[in-house]
């Protein structure tokens, strides 16, 4: 019996590009339109015991932004979305430029998309294989507001709460090492994990690291072109999630399907997003 080749991520995007270019449902609107129709997602996120310093808290989460030739009109709508819903935190979680001489565009979108709070990023895998390094980074985005931790932890406190955020070295490029983190989350502290790749999600047991409230991850785009009748095809390090919430793990893990696009310049039945997260008791 005669095999049938096995398509790469980055084949199977661009000829399932072509099937939805030529496609009455998706024509050139997955290479235009499309990338700019960014849908927001609100999640109220029960938690136990959560002081009442942080009830009502907004999370924003930002991930995989592309930039690879300028600010892009999808990125621009997300900078117009941010400034209506101004939440308290906003967190990104990597492959934020396809080439280190985008790394500028990082200053008018942060300065658009901070928490009013603290903004918290982390790097991913398109950081590491571009060989940036975060003393590249942190002299750019730090006058903007923005933390870059990798294997740390920031603090926020509201009167007598703590809400810690863990930001991890990306799984697939990097080496996430939450034991260096970990000691300087508070006692007490309401906690949220960040990291790029979620299939690290799996990775992780109870039984050696305290459970955080939630973890936020990206990576997958959603599998960004998504035809009908096919499974999702997500890069290496995704494991086997694609999009939104998963509560088998760890502890719950949120995914987003992104904002920008890898591979071909087009998203199909698969829209960028931007997660909006509320802390509610439990």
């Amino acid at each position: 019996m005669t095999r049938r080749p096995v398509l790469s991520r980055r084949q199977f995007l661009a000829a399932a590009g072509v099937a939805a270019a030529g496609s009455a449902l998706g024509g050139l609107d997955a290479f235009t339109m499309a990338r700019q129709r960014v849908r927001v997602s609100r999640h109220d996120v029960a938690i136990a015991g959560l002081p009442a310093a942080l009830h009502g808290m907004s999370i924003a989460h930002l991930t995989d932004i592309h930039f690879f030739d300028g600010m892009d009109r999808g990125a621009r709508r997300v900078m117009e979305l941010m400034a209506g819903i101004a939440p308290d935190v906003t967190v990104l979680t990597g492959d934020y430029v396809e080439s280190a001489s985008q790394l500028g565009q990082l200053v008018p979108f942060l300065r658009a998309c901070r928490g009013r709070e603290a903004t918290v990023m982390t790097v991913g895998n398109w950081e590491h294989q571009l060989n940036i390094q975060p003393d590249e980074v942190r002299p750019i985005v730090e006058p903007e507001g923005a933390t870059l931790l990798v294997n740390g932890t920031f603090v926020l406190k509201r009167q007598d709460a703590s809400l810690a955020i863990v930001g991890l070295d990306d799984p697939r490029a990097g080496l996430p090492k939450p034991d260096l983190a970990l000691p300087d989350v508070p006692s007490g502290a309401t906690t949220i994990w960040a990291f790029h790749a979620p299939g690290y999600a799996d990775q992780l047991s109870a039984d050696r690291y305290p459970r955080p409230d939630f973890m936020l991850a990206g990576h997958t785009h959603g599998g960004q072109i998504r035809l009908p009748l096919f499974p999702a095809l997500t890069p290496p390090a995704s494991g086997r999630f694609v999009e939104g919430w998963y509560r088998d793990t760890f502890a719950p893990l949120y995914v987003s399907r992104g904002i920008g696009t890898s591979g071909i310049r087009a998203r199909f039945r698969c829209p960028p997003e931007i997660a909006v997260f509320s802390l509610v008791p439990a």
